[in-house]
């Protein structure tokens, strides 16, 4: 057996400004953007790169649909940090980053898995960028 994990759903304010910000400030590739019904839509995007197959996984944006929902976009995991990119242009990507404006919570420092750097989507979760650390090949 062989299972992966397709997409993580991600609670947004409105589907049009996460699009926005993910594809124009982090690069992703918007994978798909099909109306269910008329507040509802099926929206998923995925880092530049990365398979957008079934076997690369995507975030879906699931749009705030009541107030307990509101509450938790930007803070879907109590301010820890959330979700984990990785990079293999570590310096690149977080200069790019920079330059789109995207808020840089804490600066890059070298730890034994990587170099890495935390920054907020529009909603202020939190992500790790992380140029992982090539493998000890002695």
């Amino acid at each position: 057996m062989s299972q992966t994990i397709a997409q993580i759903a991600l609670v947004v304010a409105d589907y049009d400004e996460a699009i926005r910000f993910y594809v124009d400030k982090l690069n992703f590739t918007l994978v798909e953007d099909t109306p269910l019904s008329e507040t509802k839509r099926w929206v998923r995007v995925a880092p530049p790169g990365s398979l957008t197959g079934s076997t690369g996984c995507q975030l879906l944006f699931a749009k705030a649909a009541d107030d307990e929902q509101r509450s938790r976009v930007g803070n879907q995991t109590g301010g820890r940090v959330f979700l984990f990119l990785n990079t293999n242009d570590f310096w690149g990507d977080f200069d790019r980053l920079s330059q789109q404006g995207v808020r840089i919570v804490r600066e890059p420092v070298v730890q034994p898995y990587g170099t890495v750097a935390v920054f907020a989507d529009l909603y202020g979760n939190l992500w790790d960028l992380i140029g992982p650390t090539p493998p000890n090949t002695n």
